[in-house]
C-alpha cells in the first residue's frame, strides 16, 4: 500500500483541507512528525495543522474520516444558521468573508495553544481581525454569536492579563481595545516577572554562604535571569517603534507599510 506522503496531485495550498490532506496529516502524526514538518510537506501554514488536529481529537485521537465529516457538519450548520437570503457580512478591502472566518478560527486555536481559554481567545481574535482594533460588547456578542455575559466574562479575564483595555467613544459607549502598545507593555512585565526571584536568590547566597554549592546554584540562576530580563527589555525598547508602523492604502485598494514608523523617540519606562 502506498504511503500517503507519496500521493500526488492532492495538495491544495490555501482553501479548505481535502480528505487526502487529512489522511496525510494522520500519517504524519503516526510517524511522530511535528506539526511544522507536516505543514511543510502539505505546503500549509503550521497554524492550519495545529487547528485541524486540536479540534479533531488531538495527536492521539485524530481520525481523518471523522475530521472530514465534522468539517462538513460545521459547514452545514453554518448554512442553516444563516437566515435565507442573507450572506456573510461584507468585508472591507475586498476580503473573502469565509477566508476571514477561517483565519479567525486559526488565530483562536493558536491562542488556545498558548494557554488562553476558548472564549477569551475568540474575543481576542475578533478584536485583532477588526481594522479599528476595537468593538463594543454588543458588537462582539453579535459577531461571535454568544451572550453578552460570555463577552463580559472574557473581557474581564483579558483585562486582568492586560491584553485589552476599555475606552469610551464619542457616544459614551464602552469599547474594548487591543492596543498596539499592549505587546510592548506585556513584554516588559514578562521581563520583570523574575525580579522577585532574582532578589530572593541573591539573599539566599548571603544566607547559605558564598561559594557553597547551594549558593552558587542560586547565584548562577539569578545572574542568568537578570541577564535575559535586561536583554528582553533592551530588545523591546529597540523594537517598540515596529508596533507603530502605519499602513497606507495604494491606488488599487491594497494596504502596505508606510515609511513613517511612528514617533522618532519613544520614552523608556524606568525600572
Amino acid at each position: 500500500m502506498e504511503h500517503p506522503w507519496g500521493m500526488k496531485g492532492v495538495v491544495m495550498p490555501g482553501g479548505r483541507l481535502t480528505q487526502q490532506e487529512r489522511q496525510q496529516i494522520a500519517a504524519g502524526l503516526a510517524d511522530g512528525l511535528a506539526y511544522a514538518e507536516i505543514a511543510r510537506r502539505l505546503d500549509r501554514p503550521t497554524s492550519t495543522i495545529t487547528r485541524e488536529v486540536s479540534r479533531n481529537g488531538g495527536p492521539a485521537g485524530y481520525r481523518p474520516d471523522l475530521a472530514q465529516r465534522a468539517t462538513q457538519q460545521r459547514t452545514h450548520r453554518r448554512r442553516q444558521a444563516a437566515p435565507r437570503g442573507t450572506r456573510a457580512a461584507a468585508q472591507p478591502y475586498g476580503r473573502d468573508p469565509e477566508a476571514v472566518r477561517d483565519y479567525e478560527e486559526t488565530l483562536t486555536t493558536v491562542s488556545m495553544a498558548g494557554g488562553l481559554p476558548k472564549m477569551m481567545a475568540r474575543v481576542l481574535s475578533c478584536l485583532y481581525t477588526t481594522d479599528t482594533g476595537s468593538l463594543t460588547a454588543s458588537e462582539l456578542a453579535q459577531r461571535l454569536q454568544v451572550s453578552p455575559a460570555s463577552v463580559s466574562k472574557a473581557i474581564a479575564f483579558l483585562e486582568s492579563q492586560n491584553l485589552v483595555r476599555r475606552e469610551r467613544d464619542e457616544r459614551r459607549r464602552e469599547r474594548y481595545v487591543v492596543d498596539d502598545d499592549l505587546w510592548y507593555q506585556a513584554m516588559i512585565r514578562s521581563a520583570r516577572s523574575n525580579d522577585e526571584f532574582i532578589e530572593a536568590a541573591r539573599q539566599g547566597v548571603a544566607i547559605l554562604g558564598a561559594g557553597t554549592p547551594a549558593a552558587t546554584r542560586l547565584e548562577n540562576a539569578a545572574r542568568f535571569l537578570a541577564f535575559v530580563s535586561e536583554a528582553l527589555i533592551r530588545a523591546a525598547d529597540q523594537g517598540r517603534e515596529v508596533l507603530y508602523t502605519k499602513t497606507e492604502t495604494t491606488p488599487d485598494g491594497s494596504a502596505e507599510p508606510s515609511s513613517d514608523h511612528g514617533p522618532a523617540a519613544v520614552p523608556t519606562p524606568t525600572a
